[in-house]
């Protein structure tokens, strides 16, 4: 190969712009049964700069390679494999770190992808889509001209859940920090959106006329989630999937007492960890079929080439994105 296998990488845990080093490695020297994966394009999370940090809720072995979500294509095929093919696409695994241009991975690990998807999309199926597919599902039995609610609307899994439920005949309500976000959302499937700042509770429960909101939806803590649990019927459940403010969480106790409010916690990791993959299989062909009739796509603010990683992750640390940061290979 005549490209450099350009990694972003850390050797100690802290505040990204501090640890990461854009560093050159060998390319990869295939064992039994690996392939080679050159990356194609991965996003960069929250949770990527949270591990990397040493603030999520797991840690690599460091020194690590940074990225937990990422599409690979094959461009070798170690002694040992018969069923993967030079130019498939796969997932890349997480444990590989998805942020260097050529990766070894065993075969056994490899999850297929189509192919006719763009790769881009394709890149960040693997973690919000399912996340806003999974917080619809398994929570509450949502039925067509049921209510939601969530916070951070405009984010990843907000948008996914926009649109995913609006085929399913759900209404959502989000609340956003910027007005800007309303007509993007909208056009997303979104009932209703309000700003934070002009949200109230008791306006949007008498609006509704008695069609209570039964499922609440938290990634932002702190007073954002107090007002969603003002604001759901009685007996529903809120659920806590992030944290992106880091405040304290104040629970308004008469509503858990007197409203029968449910609050509950949701880590895809985990979700992953413990499903079959017959499971995660039938997710994953929901989800590439509502990428494939342009039904979910997630909002991409920018893509920077892997050699310019490090300004990719600035990027993705700023307040005024417009959608998900890439990295290409």
């Amino acid at each position: 190969m005549t490209d450099k296998n350009l990694a972003l990488r850390y050797e100690e845990n802290g505040k990204p712009g501090d640890v990461l080093r854009l560093e050159e490695l060998p390319y990869p020297s295939l064992g039994e049964g690996e392939v080679c994966l050159r990356l194609l394009a991965s996003p960069i999370h929250p949770s990527d700069l949270g591990m990397i940090a040493g603030t999520y809720g797991k840690k690599k072995t460091l020194p690590a390679t940074g990225g937990r979500e990422g599409l690979g294509e094959v461009v070798e095929v170690g002694s040992g494999v018969s069923w993967v093919k030079v130019g498939e696409r796969f997932r890349i695994p997480e444990g590989a770190g998805c942020w260097q241009r050529f990766v070894a991975v065993a075969a056994a690990d490899l999850w297929p992808v189509p192919k006719d998807l763009p790769a881009e999309q394709t890149a960040m199926s693997f973690v919000n889509p399912p996340t806003a597919l999974r917080l619809l599902e398994d929570f509450v039995d949502l039925q067509p001209g049921d209510w939601v609610i969530q916070n951070a609307g405009n984010s990843a899994v907000g948008f996914a859940v926009n649109q995913l439920a609006s085929r399913r005949g759900i209404k959502v309500v989000n609340l956003v920090r910027d007005e800007s976000w309303k007509e993007p959302l909208q056009e997303a499937g979104a009932e209703m959106v309000f700003t934070e700042s002009e949200f109230d509770p008791r306006e949007l429960r008498k609006s509704l006329s008695g069609a209570g909101l039964r499922l609440g939806l938290n990634s932002v803590g702190g007073n954002s989630v107090s007002q969603i649990i003002k604001s759901v019927g009685d007996g529903a459940t809120v659920v806590t999937f992030g944290g992106m403010v880091g405040d304290p969480v104040r629970f308004p106790t008469r509503y858990l007492i007197f409203n029968d409010i449910r609050l509950v916690g949701f880590w895809m990791d985990r979700w992953y960890r413990t499903q079959p993959k017959s499971a995660v299989k039938q997710m994953m062909e929901e989800i590439h079929r509502a990428q494939r009739t342009g039904h979910l796509q997630v909002p991409i603010d920018q893509t920077y080439p892997l050699e310019k990683g490090l300004e990719a992750v600035a990027r993705a640390a700023t307040s005024g994105r417009r959608g998900k940061v890439l990295i290409t290979g």
